[in-house]
């Protein structure tokens, strides 16, 4: 199983060293590069979320490819 945590930069020292401290964690650091793409993910998946629940109007076909 996969785990994506958000942890205040402070904190995320002594959460990482306890979690490598367990024999089946492994743990990774994404860079901003890296975290970049799993948060427009992350945002895209809440704004769907939205859409569907028809507090927000979704964007048309048009709309959507002149962003491109």
């Amino acid at each position: 199983m996969k785990v994506l945590l958000d942890i205040q930069d402070d904190k995320a020292n002594k959460l990482v060293k306890a979690l490598d401290a367990l024999p089946y964690v492994k743990t990774e650091q994404l860079t901003g590069e890296k975290a970049q793409p799993l948060t427009e993910i992350k945002e895209a998946d809440e704004e769907l979320k939205l859409v569907l629940e028809g507090k927000k109007v979704p964007k048309d076909a048009e709309q959507f490819l002149n962003e491109l």
